[in-house]
């Protein structure tokens, strides 16, 4: 039979396992959108460029944004790995 503290050590270790991954997808998630905002962004100056100055900040505000998102993300899985 399993003891109780061998199962609570598997659910800990767990738990800073799901942290990590949870981390991790939130960086490589927020990699690939800010990529794509800025790919387009550039491909859209190229075929209009009096509209640089919306594109631009239009850019800048929805990366910041996913910025937003991911660093709430890591927040979480940090208190999940630390509390």
């Amino acid at each position: 039979m399993v003891s109780l503290s061998v199962l609570l050590a598997a659910g800990v270790a767990l738990a800073k396992m799901g942290a990590g991954i949870g981390a991790g997808i939130a960086v490589v998630g927020a990699g690939i959108g800010i990529g794509q905002i800025g790919g387009k962004a550039m491909e859209a100056i190229a075929r209009q460029q009096e509209a640089v100055n919306d594109i631009r900040s239009n850019m800048i505000v929805s990366a910041a944004l996913i910025e937003g998102v991911a660093f709430f993300a890591i927040a979480v899985s940090f208190l999940i790995l630390f509390v």
